[in-house]
């Protein structure tokens, strides 16, 4: 059974009232799952409303009442893991084992904000005359209006919420319509957990229409946004022209550097699991690959023959390890990627086309000798291909890794202290993680830098974006 959609407003969830609603398509088959409600300009109008309403109770609630919640929306996840994970299956595509994954990880999530928001501390000042005391105060910002992606709809979801909640905040979110389960899952988990109406609020639509109507609002104070550049970009000079803070999840396009001295099987059979995960549509998805010439030969013939292993197929079944791209629009686009790489001179080493079959599938495609200028090398391809190129001097493949105005993810392979401290001083980006994957965990940081975003998620960064600071000085 597919959970069942709708809105969920002022602790209710409301569905049909004449309202438009969309087709939810499994990507797997191209059936139709359900059929997801549209918020009205009503509809916006009673999630404010509701917002501010709650604000000015929760923003005074003891911060163990707060992690009491996180902790129950924790323990709810771990015991619908199964149910949640096959509706995410079904509607986003990626393997039943991927979502399973999805979830436990979000439950930690949870937890650690549960922990981190009971110690959101203030400072006191040491004053210039005894008779003065000066403290610093931390303050939840307000009503806070977030959008989420369709790519890993529970943990963009949940770290907004838990964030936001978790500092005293209040929250309205548009979720992906694409992709709309997940997120319905955890309303209806904080609703059992006892979270006072209005406090979450989850909307759905037209994206341009949500984000115009909530962000021009007075009543809304936060914008947390993760998806694509220019869409962010669109959205923060919104925000910036109403005096608004934001944070901003922004696309990446990872650069590789396999240096000479890796473990070159380890480092093969690394990096084409985690590029076919979730058939590539992640933004720290590993997507500019520079091996140096050494060892480029033996990394590709390797590389590839690990991609050779991956089975594609519907999330659902057991021997699945890559599902489909989660749009249809999708397919075509990854076509258009392998089709300029090979008028640029490149060669397709494996896959390079769609399947022939229902869904919206696409083989595990690896393509060498890419030349920088082509779209591979500058555009987030967000899909299972790997393009591959080689270089000789360590300053080379540096320069060239830092070139896009993309700054969110990098990697780095090399069994040598100095290249590992040189590359990880030298690349621009938020997250450089040396020898293997260890981004995204709920204790750490995760944000980019230039075009890839504003503001960090996780760590004990992640209550910063909706605090705000207070200065009191008392005689």
């Amino acid at each position: 059974m597919y959970t069942p959609l709708a809105l969920y407003i002022d602790g209710k969830f409301l569905d049909g009232d004449g309202r438009q609603h969309q087709d939810v398509i499994n990507p797997a088959t191209g059936e139709i799952l359900g059929r997801l409600p549209h918020a009205s300009p009503a509809d916006l109008n009673h999630a404010l409303q509701a917002a501010e309403r709650a604000f000015s109770s929760w923003r005074h609630s003891s911060p163990m009442d707060r992690s009491a919640i996180l902790r129950q929306v924790a323990t709810l996840t771990r015991e619908r893991v199964d149910a949640i994970a096959r509706c995410l299956t079904l509607d986003q595509g990626k393997p039943l084992a991927e979502s399973r994954g999805e979830l436990l990880s979000c439950a930690d999530h949870a937890d650690w904000h549960a922990e981190e928001c009971r110690r959101i501390y203030g400072r006191v000042i040491p004053s210039r005359k005894p008779e003065i005391r000066q403290m610093v105060l931390r303050e939840p910002i307000g009503v806070c209006a977030a959008f989420t992606p369709w790519n890993f709809p529970y943990n963009q979801a949940i770290r907004k919420i838990c964030a936001a909640i978790g500092a005293g905040c209040t929250i309205i979110l548009k979720g992906p319509e694409d992709a709309p389960s997940a997120v319905m899952a955890i309303a209806q988990m904080f609703h059992d957990a006892g979270l006072p109406p209005g406090v979450l609020n989850v909307v759905w639509g037209v994206p341009s229409e949500i984000s115009d109507t909530l962000i021009r609002s007075p009543i809304v104070r936060k914008v947390s946004f993760t998806g694509s550049v220019a869409v962010g970009k669109h959205l923060a000079a919104l925000a910036g022209a109403h005096m608004k803070r934001v944070t901003m999840e922004l696309g990446g396009h990872s650069p590789v550097i396999v240096y000479d001295d890796a473990d070159v099987a380890k480092a093969a059979r690394h990096l084409a699991r985690f590029k076919v995960r979730n058939a590539g549509q992640v933004c720290i998805s590993p997507t500019r690959f520079y091996v140096q010439d050494g060892i480029h030969d033996a990394f590709v013939e390797a590389f590839v023959a690990e991609m050779r292993k991956i089975r594609v197929g519907d999330g659902l079944a057991e021997d699945t390890d890559m599902g489909p791209l989660a749009h249809e629009r999708r397919v075509p686009a990854m076509e258009r990627f392998v089709e300029d790489a090979q008028a640029r001179g490149a060669r397709v080493l494996l896959g390079g086309s769609r399947l022939n079959r229902p869904g919206f599938f696409f083989e595990p495609t690896v393509v060498a000798d890419v030349p920088d200028d082509a779209l591979l090398m500058t555009e987030e391809p967000f899909g299972p291909i790997a393009p591959i190129t080689r270089f000789s001097a360590d300053e080379d493949a540096l320069t060239r890794a830092n070139s896009l105005p993309y700054g969110l993810s990098a990697y780095v392979f090399t069994r040598s202290l100095h290249r590992a401290h040189q590359a990880a001083q030298t690349l621009e980006a938020g997250m450089v993680n040396i020898n293997h994957f260890g981004s995204a965990l709920p204790e750490t940081p995760f944000g980019g830098v230039k075009d890839s975003g504003i503001g960090s998620e996780g760590g004990s960064e992640t209550f910063d974006g909706y605090l705000v600071t207070k200065f009191v000085t008392q005689i």
